[in-house]
């Protein structure tokens, strides 16, 4: 588990799951993440994230990209990167991947697996990349670990100031009266990172507005019924979602 700070970061991330009694009420998986969301733009956007990747990796070298969903993080280092490798929990999503991976001619590999579990598959990279997965993590240690063990150069972490779906949380209360704890910071997961003896780079920063999100993904998420689509619809109009937004990077020895 680690010391306080890991033991922290545990606490507030078990905060986050659902009770069973209601996600036994769910007609779809809400864990399940949609591959649509997470298709690379055309154009890799200008961020600290890649600038710091960038910075990091050779002209021709490899990048492990760590729950890499459609692959926006690491295809975002096409231009300089030799060769991809996507890890991901859902096959979907290495599918696509791959898919995109082909058509941009890049070549790449896919590992299907929960880091670390699959790190040994995975290998090493000259650089890791994992973006908005931290929040999904209880046990934060070996995850961090493991990331910075497959990494040549350096590892960089892009993850939202609090636990991205945080701003549903009055939802949670108006439909299930479930008052969930206050989630997990970037300054949480800094502190696990010191607390392994890696010192950060923080870069805080905003993310571009994001699209409304749509109201039948997120009834789904609540493991409400689909009927309930218009008033969840009725009641996002009200909530705005954090832009809040932070990259921890680290050089590994």
């Amino acid at each position: 588990m680690g010391g306080p700070a890991a033991t922290r970061w545990a606490e507030l991330q078990e905060g986050r799951g659902i009770p069973p009694e209601i996600l036994a009420r769910a007609a779809i998986d809400p864990w399940h993440h949609e591959v649509a969301f997470f298709a690379p733009p055309v154009e890799p956007v200008d961020t600290p994230s890649r600038r710091s990747a960038d910075a990091l990796l050779p002209d021709g070298g490899s990048v492990l990209d760590v729950g890499c969903g459609g692959g926006a993080a690491s295809f975002a280092l096409a231009g300089r990167a030799g060769h991809l490798t996507g890890a991901d929990q859902q096959q979907d999503m290495l599918d696509a991947f791959a898919a995109e991976a082909r058509a941009r001619g890049v070549p790449h590999r896919t590992v299907l697996g929960r880091w670390p579990d699959a790190a040994p598959a995975a290998g090493t990279a000259d650089v890791v990349v994992c973006h908005h997965v931290l929040h999904n993590v209880v046990d934060l240690v070996p995850f961090l670990e493991a990331l910075t063990a497959a990494a040549h150069r350096g590892v960089v972490v892009e993850m939202m100031g609090r636990h991205p779906m945080a701003w549903l949380d009055p939802l949670w209360v108006r439909f299930h009266d479930l008052h969930r704890p206050d989630p997990a910071t970037t300054d949480d997961a800094v502190a696990v990172l010191r607390e392994i003896g890696i010192d950060p780079v923080v870069q805080r920063w905003e993310r571009d507005l994001p699209p409304r999100q749509d109201p039948a993904w997120v009834t789904r998420r609540l493991c409400l019924p689909e009927s309930a689509v218009p008033e969840v619809a009725e009641e996002l109009e009200r909530l705005d979602r954090s832009r809040q937004a932070a990259t921890l990077s680290w050089t590994v020895a």
